[in-house]
């Protein structure tokens, strides 16, 4: 059974589908952190004009400018003049309000998030391929029994029919063996279906084509007995649970985004930089920089910064509540394997009680038998 659920892990769709979405939020905390460093940008334009004032300035800005251009004929219909141009851009944001560090906060939570959504998938997968295991156990077992139960059973109708042909048992006993022979039949071709039906199941959790044959090592064993309270059973559920921790971290990540949407009413700063080389033919080149900051408030958004806190604080609410139901149904589910578990136990006990009172009215009929007492 190990080196199913080992397979799984490795396997399943469903887990390899969260590696990725962790990949994802990992990709976008890099995101979020890139908004602390300086933002670079390279662009190189070409343009070819005759307007009069983008001649006059591609001149100004490629360092050609003579008192020849200042006349007035030449200002007002200049020739044809290409500029290349070759700029690096820089901007940096200074102070925003918070909402990078915010955005960055809720990026690292987020993978948290993500990791706990894996971990949580992984269990179920575990789960299900343990279930899916054990169900083939027990479909092969079954087919076993109805195997071993048909050899009896054709045993049986022999030494009935032996029994009717020399006259010893009436009719009915031998058409009563042939209806049980064909009883089992009927079993034996269910229990068949039911083992391709598990092999199929155990294959899926695995992540391996339905109808690859399968063979199994691990025995069923012996389980033991659920102690403690139940109250025991749920504090650990509810400390426990993957899921249930990241919806916690969700709940956290959109109390963190009322901060940032109120961010937007104070004001940002930003660092701005920019190096030019204007050339006509890259034969002569003339280069400039600009520097400077700039500084932005809101002073009205028609309302939308305010209906973007009320919907964020709305979100915080709604996944709140989501919480909170979440740890009452993590509850009921602790509690509801807990009475599963010591009902099957009682099961258990019960049923080894009745192959013990078998076994003996097997030994007792078995007696009789030899005696002559039963036919």
């Amino acid at each position: 059974m190990a080196r199913a659920i080992q397979m799984a892990a490795d396997q399943n769709p469903e887990v390899r589908a969260g590696q990725f979405q962790v990949a994802a939020a990992a990709a976008g905390l890099a995101r979020s952190r890139s908004g602390f460093f300086p933002q670079v940008s390279f662009a190189e334009t070409f343009n070819r004009t005759t307007n009069p004032m983008w001649a006059t300035g591609a001149k100004m800005l490629q360092g050609n400018l003579t008192q020849a251009d200042f006349d007035l004929d030449r200002l007002n219909d200049p020739d044809a003049i290409n500029n290349f141009a070759s700029a690096v851009s820089m901007s940096w944001s200074v102070y925003n309000g918070g909402q990078t560090w915010i955005g960055w906060k809720q990026a690292k939570q987020n993978h948290a998030a993500s990791s706990l959504m894996l971990k949580r998938v992984g269990q179920e997968v575990i789960t299900r391929t343990a279930e899916a295991y054990v169900g083939l156990l027990l479909a092969q077992e079954n087919l076993a029994v109805i195997d071993q139960t048909l050899e009896t059973a054709k045993a049986n109708l022999k030494m009935v029919r032996s029994r009717f042909e020399s006259g010893f048992v009436v009719k009915s006993d031998f058409l009563r063996a042939n209806v049980r022979i064909a009883d089992l039949e009927q079993q034996r071709l269910e229990a068949e279906s039911h083992v391709k039906v598990a092999r199929a199941m155990l294959n899926a959790a695995m992540g391996m084509p339905t109808d690859k044959p399968l063979h199994l090592v691990t025995p069923f064993k012996k389980c033991s007995e659920t102690k403690g309270p139940v109250e025991h059973w749920i504090t650990i559920a509810l400390s426990n649970r993957p899921d249930l921790e990241r919806i916690r971290y969700q709940e956290d990540i959109a109390k963190k985004e009322i901060d940032k949407s109120r961010a937007g009413h104070l004001p940002d700063l930003e660092l701005v930089g920019n190096y030019e080389i204007n050339s006509e033919d890259y034969s002569d080149t003339e280069n400039n920089y600009a520097i400077g900051a700039v500084m932005r408030l809101n002073l009205f958004s028609g309302q939308r910064i305010s209906a973007k806190t009320k919907a964020a604080k709305s979100s915080f609410f709604r996944i709140q509540e989501f919480r909170k139901n979440m740890e009452l149904n993590v509850g009921v589910q602790a509690r509801e394997s807990f009475l599963k578990a010591q009902s099957a136990w009682k099961r258990i006990q019960v049923a080894k009680t009745a192959v013990d009172q078998a076994k003996e009215g097997l030994r007792i009929i078995r007696n009789r038998y030899k005696n002559g007492l039963l036919t």
